[in-house]
């Protein structure tokens, strides 16, 4: 789990995201109001809900991003956040406790730890399957 978060506001513009995830090299940006996450940007959220539907640059973050979160919880094993991840088919999963975002675990943190291997590979199978 990473617990050097970058977060963005509802409130802020695309831009902004884009810049951001461009800055820090990353593809998802939790989105926290008054440090409770209400969302997800991610670079494909831009992408299809605003570029590609001709919006401009300031449009809100809160008007592209997805708020159907699926969240973890600090004592959830690497395995139970990757069956998480899998049944939800989602690459990056908000870790949260009493309302406050605490970490952040993607598919890439469940490779790398050796113990996940295997319950990674089973994540990006499910993940990556056609529904």
């Amino acid at each position: 789990m990473s617990k050097d978060l970058v977060t963005i506001s509802s409130s802020q513009s695309i831009q902004e995201a884009a810049e951001l995830m461009s800055s820090k090299n990353v593809g998802s940006i939790p989105v926290v109001d008054g440090g409770q996450v209400k969302g997800v940007i991610t670079d494909r959220d831009i992408t299809l809900r605003s570029t590609a539907q001709g919006k401009s640059n300031d449009t809100k973050v809160a008007d592209v991003m997805s708020s159907n979160l699926v969240t973890g919880t600090p004592d959830m094993s690497s395995e139970e956040a990757a069956q998480l991840m899998a049944s939800n088919q989602i690459r990056r999963l908000p870790i949260v406790e009493n309302n406050q975002l605490v970490g952040y675990v993607a598919l890439g943190d469940l490779a790398t730890d050796q113990m996940s291997n295997e319950a990674a590979g089973h994540a990006l199978t499910n993940i990556s399957e056609q529904h």
